[in-house]
């Protein structure tokens, strides 16, 4: 692991610790470009950790520190999410998948975090469940369910259907529009899904809650 520390950070609000990790790509040309913004003062944005195709990890920001990483968002009443959580940005523009490096290293990393700080499956996030509509990073390539094989992330297993808006608020989505609420659970569970809410749909969500 390497060092380039960004000057973009502050206190945790609160006294806050944290409960949450939210997974980001950069959505930039290369990891370089990534961590000049992620370090540049007039940027007003960094994350905690950078991790580049090749599986090299950087420490941006230390942990006990509040990054700038989240935005807008919220998650199971948390609206300050920067203050609660641990922000990893993956070298990636968008369009590609996620190469095998990456991936282990992320493994390594989200391990290491989750032990330090005591942080449970169901708290590693993407960007777009704590921003629905705003982000939808890290997007459909990114392989969830390989995390949760590990039990660094949840994969829901179907159940008695309920009443899917209740169900996605129950498992920590915000409070919106129920189109928005579809698009991000669909990102990260079923992101090949399309047109109306199903029985699929309701039944993972189902899971999600009870899990």
């Amino acid at each position: 692991m390497t060092a380039f520390p960004s000057p973009n950070f502050g206190e945790r609000r609160g006294g806050a610790t944290p409960s949450l990790i939210v997974i980001h790509y950069t959505a930039m040309a290369s990891c370089a470009a990534a961590r000049a913004r992620l370090c540049d003062p007039a940027a007003e944005v960094s994350a905690h950790w950078l991790i580049a195709e090749d599986g090299a990890t950087e420490a941006l920001v230390p942990e006990e520190a509040r990054a700038w990483h989240a935005g807008q968002s919220f998650w199971r009443g948390i609206s300050d999410v920067n203050s609660h959580s641990i922000g990893i940005e993956l070298a990636n523009r968008g369009d590609h998948p996620f190469p095998e490096p990456q991936m282990a290293a992320l493994e390594r990393l989200l391990r290491e975090i989750m032990a330090r700080w005591s942080i449970a499956p169901r708290g590693v996030l993407a960007h777009s469940d704590i921003a629905p509509g705003r982000k939808s990073d890290p997007g459909p390539r990114f392989d969830w369910r390989r995390l949760a094989r590990q039990g660094l992330a949840v994969w829901p297993e179907p159940a008695a259907p309920g009443e899917l808006r209740r169900d996605l608020m129950a498992f920590g989505y915000a409070d919106l529009p129920d189109d928005l609420l579809l698009a991000a659970f669909r990102l990260r569970f079923r992101p090949w899904a399309e047109g109306p809410a199903d029985a699929q749909d309701a039944a993972l969500a189902a899971g999600l809650a009870a899990g």
